[in-house]
């Protein structure tokens, strides 16, 4: 399908070219230039009139709707996911464990620490120092994706209301988050508070004005109850993360309705937005309170390691075979930007599979280098939507 761009080079290139042909075939000056003029007028007139067609407008509507979620393999906010690992044994065990803990909390370049339900040890007891960096290719070099620094973080996130919903997936991004923007006295503080069993937990950081809540929601209906709530009180964040599959894997255990509930939570999400893919991004959606759109991201389930899972229900319930059906229930659902969706995919999957069983206990929750990086990867996402560069005012 052609956007107006294409079209209008598309139709440039007939003016052009069908006369040049038509004189190739000797026909006389004048009769040239008369068909080139006649053609030039039916392509105006038709742009013209095209809005007073309703087919014709409902064919530009659905390439508007295309472009505004945007999917084009080659620009940078697709090649974000792109992390590749460096997983280091350390020789003693012991003596170096301590060490290394001090090493990743002075240096956020090399080493990064891990989150509290994780271990920096795989499950034969052997320590890994794990780094990770973006792959080295040309493209994603192109793209200068940089890690950023406490006061690089504080400044992109400066007045934002920062919403990450879901599992317990979800509250590990939470605390990643927090844990890049609060001094470590402080994250320890408010660690207890914020990994309560099942529980919601707010803090706003008054020094950069940013408010992080984090919502215990498991169920993608519990997401879809989350955006009816927003839209009800007129109040929307600025960053939303959210993701849930894995309790749904666990308790319910039908791929397919998964499936029906992520379908209705894109539509509940579409209805937040600025814009309707419906009606193009001119008008803004009945109940909106302001022309600009939150920043979206969903996040992926993990790979899930079926040997090293914690008890038999998880074994049974959890398998390969589960897990990808529920996989392709959200690339079928369009809730994903790469999709033609609303929401850019954290890739968790892939920075769990590339880490691998060095970088989990459980085979379902893994280290917090694990979700540090997903966090970077949120934050680059957001300079290139927002247009900025690291250090811009």
């Amino acid at each position: 399908m052609l956007g107006g761009i294409q079209f209008g080079i598309l139709a440039a290139c007939v003016v052009l070219f069908v006369p040049m042909g038509m004189a190739g075939y000797h026909l006389s000056r004048n009769k040239m230039l008369f068909f080139s003029g006649a053609l030039f007028i039916t392509l105006a007139v038709g742009v013209h009139i095209t809005p007073y067609f309703p087919s014709v407008s409902d064919f530009v509507s659905s390439v508007q709707s295309v472009v505004v979620f945007d999917n084009r393999e080659d620009s940078c906010i697709n090649l974000v996911n792109e992390v590749v690992w460096d997983l280091t044994p350390v020789v003693n065990t012991h003596d170096d464990d301590d060490d290394d803990d001090n090493k990743s909390s002075s240096s956020s370049s090399t080493s990064s620490t891990s989150s509290d339900d994780s271990s920096s040890s795989s499950s034969n007891g052997t320590v890994y120092d794990k780094n990770w960096s973006w792959s080295g290719t040309r493209k994603v070099k192109a793209c200068e994706f940089q890690r950023l620094t406490k006061s690089d973080a504080s400044d992109l996130l400066n007045g934002s209301w920062v919403v990450v919903a879901g599992d317990s997936q979800a509250r590990l991004m939470a605390q990643s988050l927090l844990g890049l923007v609060l001094d470590a006295q402080r994250m320890d503080s408010i660690r207890g508070d914020l990994f309560k069993r099942h529980s919601d937990y707010e803090i706003v950081i008054p020094e950069i004005g940013m408010k992080l809540d984090f919502i215990w929601a498991p169920y993608v209906a519990n997401l879809t109850d989350l955006m009816v709530k927003f839209k009800q009180n007129r109040s929307y964040p600025d960053v939303l993360v959210m993701g849930a599959a894995l309790w749904h894997m666990l308790h319910v255990s039908n791929a397919s309705d998964y499936g029906l509930a992520l379908r209705s939570l894109r539509s509940s999400v579409v209805s937040l937005l600025p814009f309707s893919p419906e009606l193009g991004t001119d008008g803004p959606v009945t109940g909106s309170v302001s022309v600009r759109s939150p920043h979206l991201f969903w996040l992926g389930m993990p790979m899930l390691i079926n040997g090293m899972l914690n008890t038999e229900a998880k074994r049974e319930k959890m398998s390969d075979e589960t897990w990808h059906a529920y996989n392709r229930e959200l690339r079928d659902s369009r809730l994903l930007r790469r999709s033609g969706g609303p929401l850019l995919l954290l890739d968790i999957q892939s920075l769990s599979w590339n880490c691998g069983p060095r970088c989990t206990l459980d085979g379902m929750h893994y280290d917090g280098v694990v979700y540090e990086a997903a966090i970077h990867i949120l934050l680059n996402a957001l300079l290139i939507e927002s247009h900025q560069k690291l250090g811009a005012t």
